[in-house]
């Protein structure tokens, strides 16, 4: 799992190197219209606070959001930059 990368203390990562069990801060998504469009329909959206539940350093990675669990595939989660809270 690809953990050496995350820093607490860091202004911003891509969500893909978050480790699991820890909860972060959507800071910004760097993508085109579409993709931007379903992760709001997602409820990822910026500001909205995150907790990624599995993410074993490949395939697919599984957050909570409010109430609901949500699996993104590894390149859509390397788009989202977060901040840990």
């Amino acid at each position: 799992m690809k953990t050496e990368g995350f820093k607490e203390n860091s202004e911003t990562t891509a969500l893909d190197e978050v480790p699991a069990g820890h909860t972060v801060r959507i800071v910004r998504v760097d993508s085109g219209h579409c993709l931007n469009n379903r992760l709001a329909s997602m409820g990822l959206l910026k500001d909205t606070e995150i907790t990624v539940i599995r993410n074993d350093g490949a395939g697919q990675i599984i957050v909570a959001v409010k109430s609901s669990k949500i699996i993104l595939g590894r390149g859509m989660s390397q788009k989202i930059f977060v901040a840990h809270i």
